[in-house]
């Protein structure tokens, strides 16, 4: 398969690739491909759902390089000295930023609060009275895009910054891409539309009435934006020879810490970061609707790859492999 094949394959899908808006790929940091469908431009930007995670670490990382978060080790109460604890609740005092940042943190409901949280005033301190539970820490892996709220307020509170601020100051101004702003406060009807729109949105980032963002979701970037920051991490947290982010925390982000079930496709994970495969350096920031960034160490290959809402697509790191890398890569 050549470009021009693989361009019409998936202008023709009607499958799994029918929602691909932009596909951007950089070799050591030199673009080798950029395509887009559905009347997408490369410089459209796209709600990249999970994702987001992934950039969420990288800011955890940048606060800890600072020295504004001590260690990952840290409890999660330390950066929320005026939080009143839920009578009778213990486990909340033992949560630590590892807990979150590896998905292990315990939470007292069976399915995501999405209503109560999504319509208070302080999304934060709304996940934060689900943080904790009878249970104990049992290092389970329970995902969720919810609890991972609380880092974006531990990022505010350890910097004294709004995330928003920080990302743009600290990683996508040092990256050469666009500052996001603020989406604005939200409605049940807004929300349920920055999920289903498929048309391009700004570069934005969804944020509660305080104007913190949502870690869990709701950042928006073009697959170009997405290759960039795989290229930073393809090169241990350095881009144009410039530090980003420390050797080491990439490093320990990217480490696997745990082993996933079949409805995580058996990949192993570390800090909000995916890595596929057990004996290859190969990681992703993997997102609803097929949205990634892929990482290929062996190769040195960064994709950005986004797709406009459809349910339910696992296979992204699958096309990537088999589809889209014997066509870059001759």
């Amino acid at each position: 398969m050549n470009i021009e094949q693989l361009h019409k394959r998936i202008a023709e899908s009607t499958g799994n690739e029918s929602n691909i808006c932009q596909i951007y790929a950089a070799v050591n940091g030199e673009a080798v491909y950029d395509d887009c469908w559905h009347g997408y431009k490369t410089e459209d930007a796209v709600n990249i759902n999970s994702v987001t995670k992934g950039i969420m670490a990288l800011l955890a990382g940048i606060a800890s390089d600072k020295g504004m978060i001590k260690s990952v080790d840290q409890k999660v109460l330390d950066f929320f000295p005026d939080y009143t604890v839920k009578r009778g609740e213990k486990t909340i005092y033992d949560v630590t930023l590892k807990h979150l940042l590896t998905m292990t943190a315990p939470y007292k409901y069976r399915s995501e609060p999405w209503t109560k949280v999504c319509t208070s005033q302080d999304w934060t301190l709304a996940v934060l009275d689900y943080l904790g539970g009878r249970k104990g820490i049992t290092g389970e892996f329970k995902y969720a895009t919810l609890g991972i709220q609380i880092l974006a307020g531990v990022i505010e509170n350890a910097s004294g910054m709004k995330c928003i601020d920080l990302a743009n100051e600290y990683l996508f101004k040092p990256l050469g891409l666009p500052a996001r702003i603020n989406h604005g406060d939200s409605s049940k009807e807004d929300q349920f539309d920055f999920f289903m729109n498929k048309k391009p949105r700004r570069y934005e980032w969804y944020s509660d009435p305080q104007g913190t963002v949502t870690a869990g979701w709701g950042l928006c970037m073009s697959a170009r934006d997405m290759a960039v920051v795989g290229a930073m991490v393809l090169n241990d947290g350095q881009y144009e020879g410039r530090r980003i982010i420390s050797e080491k925390y990439i490093k320990d982000m990217t480490a696997p810490r745990l082993k996933l079930g079949e409805r995580f496709g058996n990949m192993n994970y570390g800090y909000l970061w995916y890595r596929p495969f057990d004996d290859r350096e190969v990681f992703a920031a993997i997102g609803d609707s097929g949205n990634i960034i892929y990482v290929n160490k062996e190769k040195g290959i960064s994709v950005g790859m986004t797709g406009t809402f459809k349910p339910r697509i696992f296979d992204r790191v699958e096309f990537i492999e088999s589809v889209l890398l014997p066509v870059i890569c001759h």
